[in-house]
Protein backbone atom coordinates (compact mmCIF):
# COMPACT_ATOMS: atom_id res chain seq x y z
CA UNK A 1 0.00 0.00 0.00
CA UNK A 2 1.22 3.90 -0.79
CA UNK A 3 2.22 5.57 2.26
CA UNK A 4 4.04 3.20 4.25
CA UNK A 5 0.33 1.88 5.22
CA UNK A 6 0.30 -1.83 5.58
CA UNK A 7 -2.30 -4.03 5.62
CA UNK A 8 -2.28 -6.21 9.23
CA UNK A 9 -0.64 -9.58 9.21
CA UNK A 10 -2.54 -12.72 10.12
CA UNK A 11 -0.67 -12.12 14.04
CA UNK A 12 -2.44 -8.90 14.01
CA UNK A 13 -5.40 -8.02 14.90
CA UNK A 14 -7.68 -5.04 13.64
CA UNK A 15 -9.48 -2.66 16.24
CA UNK A 16 -13.49 -2.99 14.69
CA UNK A 17 -12.35 -2.93 11.04
CA UNK A 18 -11.39 0.67 11.36
CA UNK A 19 -7.62 0.91 12.14
CA UNK A 20 -5.11 -1.30 13.51
CA UNK A 21 -4.39 -1.13 17.38
CA UNK A 22 -0.50 -0.04 16.28
CA UNK A 23 -2.14 2.62 13.86
CA UNK A 24 -3.71 4.10 17.08
CA UNK A 25 -0.77 3.19 19.37
CA UNK A 26 1.57 5.24 16.99
CA UNK A 27 -1.28 8.42 16.43
CA UNK A 28 -1.40 8.35 20.35
CA UNK A 29 2.01 8.27 20.92
CA UNK A 30 2.25 11.43 18.10
CA UNK A 31 -0.51 13.16 19.91
CA UNK A 32 1.52 12.75 23.89
CA UNK A 33 4.70 14.42 21.98
CA UNK A 34 3.00 17.18 21.24
CA UNK A 35 0.75 17.68 24.43
CA UNK A 36 3.84 16.35 26.36
CA UNK A 37 4.24 19.69 28.42
CA UNK A 38 0.47 20.10 29.89
CA UNK A 39 -0.36 16.97 32.06
CA UNK A 40 -3.66 17.89 31.96
CA UNK A 41 -4.70 17.17 28.06
CA UNK A 42 -2.66 14.40 27.76
CA UNK A 43 -4.15 11.77 25.28
CA UNK A 44 -6.23 8.93 26.65
CA UNK A 45 -6.47 6.03 24.45
CA UNK A 46 -8.93 2.62 25.47
CA UNK A 47 -8.47 -0.28 23.75
CA UNK A 48 -12.06 -1.44 24.58
CA UNK A 49 -12.11 -5.83 23.82
CA UNK A 50 -15.59 -7.72 24.56
CA UNK A 51 -14.77 -8.40 27.82
CA UNK A 52 -17.94 -7.33 30.41
CA UNK A 53 -17.25 -4.66 33.42
CA UNK A 54 -17.24 -6.44 36.56
CA UNK A 55 -18.83 -4.80 40.15
CA UNK A 56 -15.18 -5.07 41.56
CA UNK A 57 -13.80 -2.70 38.47
CA UNK A 58 -16.52 -0.10 38.62
CA UNK A 59 -15.99 -0.55 42.27
CA UNK A 60 -12.02 0.20 41.84
CA UNK A 61 -12.55 3.36 39.65
CA UNK A 62 -15.24 4.99 42.34
CA UNK A 63 -12.60 4.59 44.68
CA UNK A 64 -9.55 5.84 42.99
CA UNK A 65 -11.17 9.43 43.66
CA UNK A 66 -9.20 11.53 46.44
CA UNK A 67 -10.15 14.51 48.08
CA UNK A 68 -7.27 16.33 49.42
CA UNK A 69 -7.56 19.53 51.69
CA UNK A 70 -4.39 21.58 52.10
CA UNK A 71 -3.54 24.80 53.92
CA UNK A 72 -1.30 27.22 53.13
CA UNK A 73 0.21 29.71 55.38
CA UNK A 74 3.29 32.66 53.86
CA UNK A 75 1.58 35.62 51.98
CA UNK A 76 -1.01 34.08 50.63
CA UNK A 77 -3.91 36.65 51.10
CA UNK A 78 -4.38 39.77 48.85
CA UNK A 79 -1.99 38.46 46.16
CA UNK A 80 -4.30 37.08 43.88
CA UNK A 81 -3.79 33.35 45.27
CA UNK A 82 -7.19 32.19 45.11
CA UNK A 83 -7.91 33.24 41.47
CA UNK A 84 -4.60 31.98 40.25
CA UNK A 85 -5.46 28.89 41.68
CA UNK A 86 -8.53 28.98 40.18
CA UNK A 87 -6.78 29.58 36.72
CA UNK A 88 -4.65 26.46 37.31
CA UNK A 89 -7.70 24.31 37.92
CA UNK A 90 -8.96 24.68 35.11
CA UNK A 91 -6.07 23.29 32.79
CA UNK A 92 -6.92 19.97 35.23
CA UNK A 93 -9.73 16.84 36.13
CA UNK A 94 -10.65 18.25 39.46
CA UNK A 95 -13.42 19.90 41.00
CA UNK A 96 -13.21 21.87 44.33
CA UNK A 97 -13.28 25.34 46.31
CA UNK A 98 -10.17 27.78 47.33
CA UNK A 99 -10.85 30.03 50.47
CA UNK A 100 -9.32 32.69 52.34
CA UNK A 101 -9.37 31.65 56.22
CA UNK A 102 -9.42 33.83 59.38
CA UNK A 103 -6.18 33.22 60.59
CA UNK A 104 -4.54 34.48 56.96
CA UNK A 105 -4.10 30.98 55.66
CA UNK A 106 -5.60 29.66 52.18
CA UNK A 107 -7.13 26.30 52.28
CA UNK A 108 -7.87 24.21 49.31
CA UNK A 109 -10.23 21.27 49.25
CA UNK A 110 -10.26 19.54 46.12
CA UNK A 111 -11.33 15.71 44.74
CA UNK A 112 -9.86 13.57 42.03
CA UNK A 113 -7.77 11.10 40.80
CA UNK A 114 -4.50 10.98 43.01
CA UNK A 115 -2.04 11.86 40.25
CA UNK A 116 -4.18 14.77 38.71
CA UNK A 117 -4.20 16.14 41.88
CA UNK A 118 -0.71 15.69 42.40
CA UNK A 119 0.34 17.27 39.26
CA UNK A 120 -1.92 20.24 40.56
CA UNK A 121 -0.52 20.68 43.47
CA UNK A 122 2.98 21.45 41.95
CA UNK A 123 1.51 23.31 38.97
CA UNK A 124 0.18 26.09 41.56
CA UNK A 125 3.85 26.15 42.70
CA UNK A 126 4.87 26.43 38.95
CA UNK A 127 2.71 29.22 37.85
CA UNK A 128 4.11 31.58 40.09
CA UNK A 129 2.61 31.27 43.57
CA UNK A 130 5.90 29.19 45.15
CA UNK A 131 7.67 31.76 46.53
CA UNK A 132 4.24 33.14 48.24
CA UNK A 133 4.00 29.63 50.24
CA UNK A 134 5.78 29.25 53.54
CA UNK A 135 3.90 26.15 54.63
CA UNK A 136 1.54 23.62 52.98
CA UNK A 137 0.09 21.27 55.47
CA UNK A 138 -1.85 18.43 53.34
CA UNK A 139 -4.44 16.11 54.43
CA UNK A 140 -5.78 13.25 52.17
CA UNK A 141 -9.05 11.15 52.57
CA UNK A 142 -11.82 9.14 50.09
CA UNK A 143 -13.85 11.79 47.92
CA UNK A 144 -16.95 12.53 49.06
CA UNK A 145 -18.39 14.05 46.21
CA UNK A 146 -20.49 17.21 46.23
CA UNK A 147 -17.59 19.56 44.62
CA UNK A 148 -18.77 20.91 41.18
CA UNK A 149 -16.26 22.94 38.94
CA UNK A 150 -13.60 24.95 40.78
CA UNK A 151 -14.99 27.79 42.56
CA UNK A 152 -13.05 30.74 45.22
CA UNK A 153 -15.38 30.86 48.03
CA UNK A 154 -15.37 33.60 50.36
Amino acid sequence: MSGGRRSPGPSEVCCVGMACIWEMISLAQTRENRLRKNIASRPRLWLHLSVPQTADHARTITTSRRRVNILYSGQVQGVGFRYTVRKVAAGFEVTGTVSNRPDGRVELVAEGDRAELNAFRQAIRDEGLDHFIRDEQVDWSEAQGGLRGFEISR
